[in-house]
């Protein structure tokens, strides 16, 4: 029996969300190995070499310990054919991705915005969704003609933009009025992920 990822993280969604979302959609089972809530946990890791840019997150996974979010993401995909069918795809697939990671950057570290800053850093984070990304997506989507953003077949890049949209959603509720498209592809991708065992997903769409 193969043995399960372990997660090592802070106790929160962070950059280990994504990676949360992609195991479960790839129907691999993982397990939360230690939470990271003392100095003193982190150490032991860095002593032990498990860290090897110390960073976190790290995952332990057939038999390596891998860091860099980036990279533990491409693997997970390309071992569980989420990452397209070839290099064409796969490039596309990048180019989507790599624009939800820039958008959760931002949506991770505005909680952490001053007081100060807090209205302007809002204000930025709904422009940037729906001004830069969102109709990058919707654009895509209406060209392409399918039910996925790349090829034919569910992808990394559905996954993550639904993580960036769910995650707008919280702060900004009509975020996706200017895009029927994108919020039809969400509310589709939704109803497929909610079939997976383990998604961190709080809600699922029915019907």
């Amino acid at each position: 029996m193969a043995t399960k990822p372990k997660l090592y993280y802070f106790n929160g969604r962070g950059r280990m969300e994504t990676i949360r979302w992609l195991l479960a959609t790839a129907g691999v089972e993982f397990e939360e190995a230690e939470y990271l809530e003392t100095r003193k946990q982190y150490e032991k890791l860095l002593q032990d070499g498990s860290l090897l840019f110390q960073q976190v997150p790290m995952v332990e996974i057939d038999g390596m310990k891998m860091v860099q979010t980036r990279a533990i993401l491409n693997y997970i995909a390309g071992k569980h054919n989420l990452y397209g069918k070839d290099l064409k795809e796969r490039a596309l697939i990048d180019m989507y991705v790599e624009g939800t990671m820039d958008l959760n950057e931002m949506i991770m570290l505005y909680p952490f915005s001053s007081p100060e800053e807090k209205e302007k850093n809002f204000a930025l984070m709904i422009q940037r969704a729906t001004n830069r990304y969102f109709p990058v997506y919707e654009k895509v989507l209406k060209a392409h003609g399918q039910d996925f953003l790349v090829g034919n077949q569910l992808s990394r890049a559905d996954v993550q933009v639904l993580e960036s949209i769910l995650m707008i959603e919280e702060y900004e509720p009509t975020a996706l009025s200017e895009f029927p498209l994108l919020q039809m592809h969400g509310h589709q991708i939704q109803k497929i992920l909610c079939l997976f065992p383990n998604l961190p997903l709080t809600h699922c769409v029915l019907g």
